[in-house]
């Protein structure tokens, strides 16, 4: 597996190397430090040598302690880039230039009006079309939720990613959420028998889908500790099942929305990112 990993010499930004070196088989990172000069105040000359010169240096000692600890990780170092401006803009030109099938990112989990702001791993997940990885805090590595919509699309995501995954000693999850059917429809008048049957057959499709990542699963020799159905809101019923059980990363399938799409619903990724501690591994679904 090919990864970007990205740093600005945060120890959020190591924990999330840390973190995924307790899940991922056979990686190779490659390692990019943006010294992003958006912030500064317009009375700084970036163009003075000595500035330059001083975040190069930065850029080089950030990159470097990467290394080491990716080589104590026992991880395949890659290439060190640096890259001094936008980071969002240094992360996602380097993205498109090699075949990453990650993008390795540590999130600050900003709240209230810094989400409206935005952050750099939100902006690199909105404005790319490889996954990521968001991590938080350091965590044990020990228990993983697999998320599921139930679609093909999911399928795929799992067939790709769980023959990458060191899944020994781990404890495993798998959580479907069916949406109510009340929430779905504006009419109240509808008839009761009819809700019930379709709650069935939402029984029976989310039995099925979990049945086939546990199938992925089983020809890895995995067992799966706890399967669930869940139904409500999306989102929430996957934040409420991470913080219960204290999960250590979340895999969920990701698509591609509009920005106008983001703008008027967002996505139940968002919400998940924005409302858990856990690790994120937002797996995009190419088709």
């Amino acid at each position: 597996m090919k990864i970007l990993f990205c740093t600005d010499g945060s120890k959020i930004s190591f924990n999330a190397i840390h973190n995924i070196s307790n899940w991922i088989k056979n990686a190779e990172v490659d390692t990019i430090c943006v010294i992003d000069w958006s912030f500064l105040p317009e009375e700084i000359n970036i163009e003075d040598k000595n500035f330059t010169h001083s975040c190069t240096n930065m850029a080089d000692t950030i990159l470097n302690y990467a290394k080491n600890e990716i080589t104590k990780l026992n991880m395949k170092n890659g290439e060190l880039i640096k890259s001094c401006g936008s980071a969002i803009e240094g992360i996602i030109e380097q993205s498109d230039k090699k075949d990453y099938d990650l993008i390795l990112m540590g999130s600050h989990g900003k709240k209230g009006m810094q989400k409206w702001l935005g952050s750099v791993s939100q902006s690199i997940i909105n404005n790319s079309e490889i996954s990521d990885y968001i991590a938080k805090e350091e965590n044990k590595g020990e228990k993983v939720l697999l998320t599921t919509d139930g679609t093909m699309c999911s399928l795929e995501i799992m067939k790709k990613i769980i023959p990458n995954m060191n899944f020994k000693d781990k404890e495993i999850h798998i959580c479907m959420v069916n949406e109510d059917p009340n929430f779905l429809f504006l009419d109240g008048t509808l008839d009761t028998n009819w809700l019930l049957d379709i709650q069935k057959q939402q029984q029976i499709y989310a039995a099925k889908a979990i049945e086939n990542i546990k199938n992925i699963l089983s020809k890895e020799n995995i067992i799966v500790n706890e399967t669930s159905i869940l139904s409500g809101i999306p989102a929430q019923k996957i934040i409420d099942y991470a913080r219960t059980r204290e999960i250590d990363l979340i895999i969920m399938g990701h698509k591609n929305k509009t920005k106008l799409d983001r703008f008027l619903t967002g996505s139940v990724s968002k919400r998940v990112l924005e409302n858990v501690v856990s690790d994120i591994w937002l797996a995009r679904c190419k088709n």
